[in-house]
């Protein structure tokens, strides 16, 4: 059965005649299609991210698992989080069926190749707190179905991305999660509204966990790492305006403690640095709980 994305579709087939101006509408009117399809499946996603949460407070890892467009939309997803939230590199992992080559270049096959797919699930050592995320437009390639089957024999929560209704993933993945985009701008070219689609879900994926793991204080991104001068200004002003301190007294907090969520406890409880620490780590690291 072809993929609902492989369907030819009747609102572009004279894109071809259009100039760049109606070129863009045409993809823009398609592009709106995903927001709304994705609207559909909020539910689904929301047992995701609390699924998530739930095993990563027990230890656990993430690793999204895709070929081609998907496996670089995942590694993508995954190489944002340490930056963003402070958290290990290890905590969100991403594959691709042919490796880091695959990145740039398409490799011939890969994602047919069990073989690859058990390297990788391999590599990435999983245990049993850990969640295994398999991404595709048509949910039918071999190495994501061979992940997840692996994922199901070792009893690891698994998650499929597809954008079609009928995809193999659907029978080894224990959530499912389908947007419907329908037939994709240009017949086959997976990109773009099921590209957009996996992008945005994995963005409610990760994000939804860390807030979730205290990573977020209301929607300030606060175990964000301070490696540059423009992230160490984002810090001050979010310790300013979390705590109402002055310049001064926030960067004191800062320097001492080189955290932001640790600054805001010394200035909030007046404590040292090590007290601050304490107090977090016995709320779960969850800023809301102490101030």
């Amino acid at each position: 059965m072809i993929a609902i994305t492989e369907n030819i579709n009747p609102n572009t087939v004279d894109i071809d005649l259009q100039n760049g101006t109606e070129i863009a509408r045409l993809i823009n009117n398609e592009d709106q299609k995903v927001a709304l399809a994705i609207a559909q499946i909020l539910p689904q996603i929301g047992t995701a991210i609390d699924r998530i949460a739930e095993k990563m407070r027990l230890g656990g890892r993430m690793a999204y698992f895709g070929s081609g467009t998907s496996g670089r939309i995942g590694i993508l997803d995954a190489s944002e989080i340490s930056p963003t939230f402070g958290a290990s590199p290890e905590l969100i992992q991403g594959y691709i069926s042919g490796g880091d080559t695959a990145v740039r270049h398409a490799v011939e096959n890969a994602e047919d190749s069990e073989e690859l797919a058990e390297q990788d699930f391999a590599a990435f050592n999983p245990q049993a707190n850990d969640i295994v995320v398999s991404i595709s437009a048509s949910g039918n390639p071999a190495y994501g179905i061979k992940v997840l089957q692996l994922a199901r024999t070792k009893g690891i929560l698994t998650i499929a991305i597809t954008s079609n209704p009928a995809a193999e993933f659907k029978k080894y993945a224990d959530i499912f999660l389908n947007p419907v985009v329908g037939p994709e701008v240009i017949v086959g070219s997976s990109r773009m509204k099921s590209g957009t689609a996996q992008k945005l879900i994995l963005n409610m994926l990760s994000t939804g966990a860390m807030i979730k793991l205290g990573k977020t204080y209301h929607n300030y991104m606060i175990d964000l790492q301070i490696s540059n001068q423009k992230l160490r200004r984002r810090a001050q002003r979010f310790v300013r305006e979390i705590t109402g301190a002055d310049e001064q007294t926030a960067d004191i907090a800062l320097q001492k403690s080189g955290n932001v969520k640790v600054a805001c406890v010394m200035i909030v409880k007046n404590c040292t640095k090590e007290q601050a620490e304490k107090l977090l780590q016995d709320n779960n690291g969850i800023l809301r709980r102490v101030l």
